[in-house]
């Protein structure tokens, strides 16, 4: 990346609904839920606003999807979709914005409504290709790199379910201390490892749940944040990289590391300045939409050495009370994972731990923190990278 936008634009109010199966809201409810509470948290009127990105997969079209409900006056609203970075795309398009100096006031939405659409993670709409791409489910796509890690580094298949059942264990254990989260009890380790099987070694404990939410944000430029709030967010850097799709056709490929994970969390840490992510990092949301894909993180993001990440996890180092705090709000596998809300979702969390106002899974003043976004397949992907921090530089 030849230039970026550190700290030149920060958030100034978010707000998330509950992620659950809302039989009884819809897309607008949330939307508007969500919308509403940021704009109440930066204390500004919706007519404040300038222009709003809108980040959804399925649950929309065009831009009226948030215009709508919102009742916005004639402002340019963008929608956008990016698979499962969706919501990171929307934020990243907002911050944009304003960094260019065109708009003064942001909104960047992301809202899905999954449960009654028939989506789930086993049936899902699939772009036409030229018929050489493997016609499997998402869970059986991430499963490949489970024996794939296990075999690269040694580890025994059954000492390798017992750490992917510990990170499944460790975002349960965060999620029950989160009131708007999906999944909101502990779930016993031996419950996990022994949970029925979707696509081995993966159980359905080891799987993301599929939901409905929206979360947003109000984004304005540095200088003028403090007109807002005393305590803004500052974005030090947004990336975003794009697979090719050559995973699948090259024998290089060996499903224990994802490049565009690297080439995201590389643009980014060159834009915020970050030199050593496992010491200067204080927290990270990641893209934990199955357990083996949360452990490649680890490895592909430089939270742990190649080959360690699993011994990492045994030593409680992702931990609330770890080195490194990983989905300290219970990630996709206990918040939820809405598609198009979820980017947002992870900046929120950053939010309110900056802020103080986690509650009981609150970190000791956290001052920089990590999202990250993956959508698609372990060979074939976008992959997402922001750092955000509590200080400017």
């Amino acid at each position: 990346m030849s230039k970026g936008i550190r700290d030149q634009v920060a958030v100034v109010g978010m707000g998330c609904t509950r992620f659950a199966e809302h039989w009884d809201k819809s897309t607008d409810d949330l939307l508007v839920e969500a919308a509403y509470d940021a704009f109440e948290d930066a204390g500004i009127e919706p007519t404040d606003v300038d222009a709003a990105w809108l980040g959804t997969m399925n649950s929309g079209f065009a831009g009226f999807t948030l215009a709508g409900p919102l009742k916005t006056n004639y402002i340019p609203v963008t929608r956008v979709e990016n698979l499962c970075a969706t919501g990171s795309e929307a934020f990243r398009n907002a911050c944009y914005a304003v960094a260019s100096g065109v708009f003064d006031v942001v909104l960047a939405v992301g809202v899905e409504k999954l449960k009654d659409s028939g989506y789930s993670g086993l049936t899902r709409p699939s772009p036409a290709s030229d018929g050489t791409a493997p016609n499997i489910t998402a869970p059986a796509s991430f499963s490949f790199l489970a024996p794939a890690y296990f075999k690269k580094y040694g580890l025994d298949p059954k000492e390798g379910k017992k750490v992917l059942s510990r990170i499944a264990w460790k975002n349960h254990k965060n999620g029950a201390l989160n009131t708007k989260a999906q999944y909101r009890k502990e779930v016993p380790i031996e419950q996990i490892e022994n949970s029925p099987m979707v696509a081995s070694p993966l159980g359905i404990m080891d799987c993301s749940g599929v939901a409905d939410g929206a979360a947003a944000a109000i984004i304005v430029r540095t200088e003028d944040a403090h007109k807002y709030r005393e305590d803004p967010m500052y974005v030090k850097a947004l990336s975003i990289a794009a697979g090719p799709g050559d995973g699948r056709i090259t024998q290089d490929f060996d499903f224990t590391s994802i490049q565009e994970n690297i080439a995201a969390s590389t643009a980014a840490y060159k834009e915020a300045g970050i030199n050593n992510p496992r010491e200067e990092i204080d927290m990270a949301e990641v893209h934990d939409c199955f357990t083996p894909t949360e452990l490649v993180i680890y490895e592909d993001l430089g939270f742990s050495e190649r080959g360690q990440g699993w011994k990492d996890v045994l030593n409680g180092d992702f931990d609330l009370s770890g080195r490194l705090p990983v989905n300290p709000d219970g990630g996709l596998k206990s918040f939820g994972h809405p598609i198009g809300a979820s980017g947002l979702r992870m900046l929120y969390e950053m939010y309110l731990q900056f802020q103080g106002k986690a509650g009981r899974r609150q970190l000791d003043n956290p001052k920089i923190g990590l999202t990250h976004n993956l959508g698609g397949t372990p060979w074939q992907c976008v992959s997402f990278v922001s750092v955000v921090g509590k200080e400017l530089s």
